[in-house]
């Protein structure tokens, strides 16, 4: 928090080298976020670019008044909604799918199941309503808490934790029958 405070004011005062370290610091987690909320690699790319563009326009006049991880992570969210509603999808991405590439490399029955198991929570999230999946990534992939996510949204924090069990509900029911198949 403290080293985000330190880049916030150099980059207010015009030094670039403090937005590189914020686009190098937030844009994987950034990245995640956007492709558990979209369907695409390219349009989460894109939605994490448009985000830093709009981001690097405010210099000098930006203001944190949290967590700067939040803060990005929700014009994440929100350019991702923009997105989804200009064009008309709602199935996602999986949470194990936006993942970074693992140093280590699983066995291959590891990975299969992995892969089998990360296919079925990518199916389970497309049929979650998007305010449910939205608070779950924000929560989950962003380590946002409810109350963060609440201002954001605007509506109240009872609301959020409300979305969020009934999305974790909802996913409990889809993946225990897709299971018992």
């Amino acid at each position: 928090m403290l080293e985000d405070r330190l880049l916030i004011r150099r980059f207010n005062h015009g030094d670039g080298d403090a937005l590189c370290r914020i686009y190098r610091k937030y844009r994987d987690d950034l990245l995640k976020v956007a492709a558990a909320l979209l369907n695409d690699a390219s349009a989460a790319e894109d939605v994490v670019h448009d985000v830093f563009v709009s981001f690097a326009q405010s210099v000098g006049n930006f203001r944190l008044r949290g967590s700067l991880k939040g803060y990005l992570s929700i014009c994440t969210a929100n350019r991702a909604r923009d997105k989804n509603r200009a064009m008309r999808r709602s199935p996602a991405v999986g949470l194990d799918q936006a993942q970074c590439v693992s140093v280590n490399k699983p066995r291959p029955d590891q990975s299969a199941a992995r892969d089998e198991l990360a296919g079925q929570l990518a199916h389970a999230m497309t049929q979650l309503p998007y305010e449910q999946r939205e608070v779950i990534v924000l929560h989950l992939q962003s380590s946002m808490r409810f109350r963060q996510i609440a201002k954001s949204k605007d509506v109240s924090a009872n609301t959020i934790r409300s979305r969020y069990r009934y999305g974790l509900d909802k996913l409990r029911s889809i993946l225990n029958g897709e299971l018992e198949k």
